[in-house]
């Protein structure tokens, strides 16, 4: 699998499959010009991946712009948890989902609502 944004120097990765499905959100949301990626805690294991369409971004949202002019908002205050992730975009049989390939999560919940990390 290729990284359509590969860089070391930024806190996520984002594969090609993973842009052109932002790319197709953000074509069919009215007013939405970015996505954000962010945590909140959750189900019994601790932590759950939130990704918004947003009008504008947050005065300490961390910028990244992906190919395609899709640009890519991470909240600063989920960078401890978010660091070094990869954002890939799967189908899995008739399902097509969001997957994040977080090398830091040590254990997920039964029901895969939420995760933890080292």
């Amino acid at each position: 699998m290729s990284i359509a944004s590969f860089d070391p120097q930024q806190p996520v990765q984002v594969t090609p499959t993973a842009v052109e499905h932002f790319k197709r959100q953000l074509g069919s949301a009215k007013d939405a010009k970015a996505v954000r990626l962010s945590v909140r805690q959750s189900g019994c294991t601790g932590w759950m991946y939130v990704v918004d369409l947003v009008n504008e971004a947050r005065a300490d949202d961390v910028h990244m712009q992906l190919e395609t002019g899709v640009e890519l908002l991470v909240d600063s205050k989920s960078l401890s948890v978010v660091s070094g992730t990869e954002i890939d975009y799967v189908t899995e049989g008739v399902n097509r989902q969001l997957k994040f390939n977080n090398p830091r999560v040590k254990d997920y919940c039964g029901c895969g609502e939420s995760f933890s990390v080292n």
